[in-house]
């Protein structure tokens, strides 16, 4: 954990490599129909294989019976205690896409969304409209003008977007106006104390500006925000534990978590071969890689339990490859569940194997959530993964006399 005392009294710089794939929304849950999860369902040789030779366990990524967003998922794989150190959405976004915050500067995440008739959301990813024709829609909204502040909305991806506000007086203590179900009407962002109370208003002056700016589409005719959020002040990941990080994600989000923790963002592709091409060309430079998957997250929540299972088979024909540049220390976990059957993030803890010099196996046949359960490591936080990590490196010394 990056508030354990004496941390960097205990770190030490070696020669040896960590690589932690992150395979986003990993966990899943049986289908009714086979008794068995997506994970248990694909067929995954490569993993099962490095299963045969790793430790195993689960993670809890915030605390039992929290359902965490990827925010806080990520934070607490990298050692932050993702309670203490919660941050909105909208900081990881902007700065994922290279926005230039300053102090005081409110970012939100934004959806672009589908409202019918009464104005109740039908799909709040509004298809999942691609990059090319939401661009567009998101220019539109950029030309909003809100009376004493600067407002920037720029695109992310697909159906993403990031508002900046800028001005004097702005808080970021702000109900979201995205309920995250359909049926309903977006919600009125509300001012969660006093000192929110302008940057509140502002956001409603946004929102209803935007309505009027989209409403005559037949879909992605509404926008939603959600994770208001100042530029935080953490402790820089590499100092902490004595590493030089660099972080590989096709995705933009996760370049922001990456970015605000202090790793170097290594530029990459839109793919996971991509971001494999990216690894392999960067090898040398680095003595720690945070290495990103996304698509198994976004099937989870499609509620396609068939695609998550064809993303992780997917994921699995790239295994053998990452295995060949030979990290010292392969970590595969994830930063949440993200179960088909639910179509949403979940609760369930997270499966997780280490694979180092030190693991010879423990006769785990296959990588998945009940295998995994009986693994040597147990079921732990997800906070204490980085700290097993570093000692499967050497890069742990002895704490205390």
């Amino acid at each position: 954990m990056i508030d354990l005392p004496y941390l960097a009294d205990v770190c030490r710089t070696t020669d040896s490599k960590i690589v932690l794939l992150v395979v986003d929304g990993l966990g899943g849950v049986p289908h009714p129909d086979t008794g068995k999860s997506e994970l248990e369902t694909a067929y995954l040789p490569s993993l099962d294989r490095l299963a045969q030779h790793s430790a195993g366990g689960l993670t809890t990524p915030v605390m039992s019976g929290i359902t965490p967003g990827s925010g806080p998922g990520h934070m607490a794989l990298f050692g932050y205690d993702p309670v203490k150190y919660l941050m909105g959405r909208g900081v990881l976004e902007a700065l994922g896409i290279d926005v230039a915050l300053g102090a005081g500067d409110l970012a939100a995440r934004g959806n672009l969304c589908t409202v019918d008739s009464s104005g109740n959301i039908t799909d709040r990813r509004a298809g999942r409209i691609p990059s090319a024709e939401s661009a567009p829609l998101v220019e539109m909204l950029n030309q909003i003008d809100v009376p004493g502040l600067e407002v920037e909305a720029l695109p992310v991806q697909d159906y993403r977007f990031v508002l900046v506000l800028r001005g004097e007086g702005l808080d970021d203590k702000i109900s979201e106006t995205d309920p995250q179900m359909t049926g309903i009407a977006p919600l009125e962002a509300r001012a969660l104390d006093k000192g929110s109370e302008r940057a509140a208003k502002a956001v409603r002056a946004f929102i209803a500006a935007a309505k009027e700016t989209l409403g005559g589409r037949e879909y992605a005719n509404m926008a939603m925000l959600r994770g208001f959020s100042l530029l935080p002040d953490l402790p820089d990941f590499g100092a902490s534990y004595q590493l030089t990080p660099g972080a590989v994600a096709a995705y933009p989000m996760y370049r922001g978590i990456a970015k605000v923790v202090g790793m170097k963002v290594i530029p990459t592709g839109m793919t996971f071969h991509e971001e494999m091409d990216t690894l392999e060309e960067h090898f040398d430079e680095h003595d720690f890689f945070f290495l990103h998957y996304k698509p198994s997250d976004s099937a989870g929540e499609d509620g396609d339990f068939q695609a998550k299972v064809k993303t992780l088979e997917a994921l699995d024909d790239c295994i053998d490859r990452l295995v060949a540049m030979q990290p010292d220390v392969l970590v595969v976990a994830g930063d949440h569940s993200t179960p088909a059957l639910l179509a949403a993030h979940s609760w369930h803890p997270v499966p997780m194997m280490i694979s180092s010099e030190w693991t010879v196996g423990e006769n785990m046949g296959s990588f998945d959530e009940r295998a995994c359960a009986q693994g040597s490591l147990g079921r732990i936080p997800a906070t204490e993964l980085m700290l097993l990590a570093m000692a499967h490196a050497g890069k742990l010394l002895k704490y205390g006399p």
